[in-house]
């Protein structure tokens, strides 16, 4: 129950960098994944299988930590949208880059979410954190109550507040950042998204191409239709290492760059939320503030005692989330970073292996003259 694991005082019994979701099993419609770590104590590690259910159990518990101080501060690791086998458009398009690639991008994804979450400060604390990695029992079976983080941006009576001046420049020049880069990284997340499709058909088409060559392929003792036969075939081999090579350019863009973009962009729609969320306590607090100026003397006392509760917790989500915008802000320029020079060293290792190959055939033909 939601009680029994909100204890924040507990540690991780693992190491939460080295988190790996090793496999994904299907059954129906059901997806499981396999998830690893390695026990602290150096005497082995925690095997558990987990579905889409328990991950999301484990954001729901970590999202209702009200009682947690500045929590509403915190920016929370995004978790990918649901996996579905034969999903329908609108859930390929929530995936984009993550919907490609036989699961793994997708495992990728949940395999960041989890060491983020015990790589976080606060949220490492836990207790649901702890029941996921290391109990033999699946968590995400239990029903647990609606809370106050459960798509709170989205709320229709809410988004009014999203226009709501600032009184701190911070905050207030952060938000018209944040606006901006989430649709610059969706965009450019979409835009990858269609060169790498772009990149698959071209290796089909090369797939299709090298095995209609072999429809030219003659039997016969003609020596021009038998070294027009032999062209067709080595032409066809030719075609289908361009598809090979084409094919790796795609896993590579999708493992690595598309990764990092994917993420980039989710990241920002949850520095979105958590502003929005102090937005938020921004005008419960001023509502506070007028409510105590103009409480009768028999109300004054408690309206004061009531703003300056307001006002303690406000100050202290400031304060959480100035801290996590700036760790924001580095991880981000280094995942990146990290995500851009993995793209350069693959494409560029694939690059010339493709070369090597396409000088082999390029022997054979001379060889063929």
């Amino acid at each position: 129950m939601m009680e029994e694991v909100r204890d924040v005082s507990s540690d991780l019994s693992v190491h939460g960098h080295n988190i790996k979701i090793t496999d994904v099993l299907q059954d129906g419609d059901i997806l499981t994944f396999i998830i690893i770590s390695q026990k602290l104590s150096g005497t082995g590690e925690y095997h558990v299988d987990r579905t889409f259910d328990d991950f999301e159990w484990l954001q729901q518990h970590l999202f209702s930590q009200e009682d947690v101080p500045g929590i509403q501060g915190v920016i929370f690791p995004p978790l990918p949208a649901r996996a579905q086998v034969n999903a329908s458009a609108k859930v390929m398009k929530q995936l984009g880059l993550l919907a490609l690639g036989e699961w793994q991008p997708y495992c990728r994804a949940l395999e960041t979410f989890l060491r983020q979450v015990a790589a976080h400060c606060i949220l490492s604390k836990n207790k649901a954190l702890e029941v996921f990695l290391t109990s033999t029992d699946p968590p995400g079976r239990q029903k647990i109550r609606k809370n106050i983080f459960n798509r709170l941006s989205h709320a229709v009576e809410e988004m009014r507040k999203e226009g709501h001046k600032d009184v701190d420049e911070f905050f207030q020049t952060e938000r018209g950042h944040n606006l901006a880069l989430t649709g610059f990284t969706k965009t450019a997340a979409e835009k990858f998204l269609d060169v790498v499709l772009t990149e698959q058909k071209i290796a089909v088409a090369y797939g299709h191409f090298s095995a209609s060559l072999h429809l030219c392929v003659e039997a016969g003792e003609d020596p021009e239709k038998q070294a027009f036969s032999r062209v067709c075939v080595k032409l066809s081999e030719v075609f289908d290492s361009m598809k090979k090579s084409m094919m790796s350019v795609a896993v590579n863009d999708m493992s690595t760059l598309g990764l990092g973009l994917d993420l980039e962009s989710r990241y920002q729609e949850a520095e979105k939320e958590m502003l929005f969320r102090r937005t938020c306590k921004l005008v419960e607090l001023e509502n506070a503030r007028k409510n105590a100026e103009r409480a009768k003397p028999v109300k004054k006392t408690a309206m004061e005692e009531v703003k300056e509760a307001t006002e303690a917790e406000f100050v202290l989500t400031c304060e959480v989330a100035k801290q996590e915008i700036l760790q924001f802000k580095r991880e981000r320029v280094e995942m990146l970073q990290r995500a851009l020079v993995q793209w350069s060293e693959k494409q560029l290792l694939t690059a010339k292996e493709s070369a090597d190959v396409f000088d082999q055939h390029l022997q054979a033909f001379k060889a063929m003259a």
